[in-house]
């Protein structure tokens, strides 16, 4: 299931459109928290979709019956783009446990490249709910071997998947490769990729824009 949060108007869009405003873009401090609040809306929509138990909390004047979430998620994201998102979803599971997985294209051309995951730290994730982020899907495939390094760590009972922005390119091929149960939530879907996959419009180089350009 794809839940895409910009088929609704809300303030949300108005984060989405300053991500991709190139003249916005300048200020990475803004570009990061734009990330982060995107990722804290994301963090509450999908919230409603994990599972909760019965407790009672005493306040300075009796009790009071509250649902709360019944198991924390391990929330995963890709280096170094997504920390960001990564920041804003721990803002909201602040009890979260942390996953962080390197991978980056290795380019043979301008259109040719292959995906390597390098370096992993993880905690166990059997039987948990593993939330991954990345402010892009373009291709997918980056998502797909990231899920792939951390089932050494253990088979998640249920996997998000969490994007600024996606192509249908990429959910297309991640709804082939990922368990069938996993669900999608991005701030918007563009259509198009350029022959070097990258999203068109998109924003650009999401790590580029938080943290300076790599050599």
């Amino acid at each position: 299931m794809v839940h895409n949060l910009s088929q609704t108007n809300s303030v949300f869009t108005s984060f989405i459109k300053e991500l991709r405003d190139e003249v916005i873009q300048k200020d990475p401090m803004r570009f990061r928290r734009n990330l982060e609040r995107v990722a804290e809306v994301i963090g509450y929509e999908l919230s409603k979709k994990l599972s909760y138990k019965a407790i009672e909390v005493t306040t300075p004047l009796g009790t009071a019956n509250m649902e709360v979430i019944s198991e924390q998620p391990v929330l995963a994201t890709i280096l170094r783009a997504g920390l960001g998102m990564h920041q804003g979803l721990l803002n909201y599971f602040d009890r979260a446990e942390s996953a962080f997985v390197s991978a980056y294209r290795k380019h043979s051309t301008a259109e040719d490249f292959e995906i390597y995951v390098e370096y992993m730290a993880a905690p166990q994730i059997d039987n948990k709910v593993l939330i991954i982020s990345d402010p892009m899907l373009a291709t997918g495939s980056s998502m797909h071997l990231v899920y792939k390094a951390l089932l050494a760590q253990g088979t998640p009972k249920k996997v998000f998947v969490v994007a600024a922005i996606a192509s249908s390119d990429a959910l297309q091929y991640l709804k082939a490769h990922m368990p069938d149960t996993t669900e999608y939530f991005v701030g918007a879907i563009d259509e198009e990729l350029t022959a070097q996959s990258y999203i068109v419009p998109g924003l650009g180089d999401a790590g580029d824009l938080a943290y300076g350009e790599k050599c």
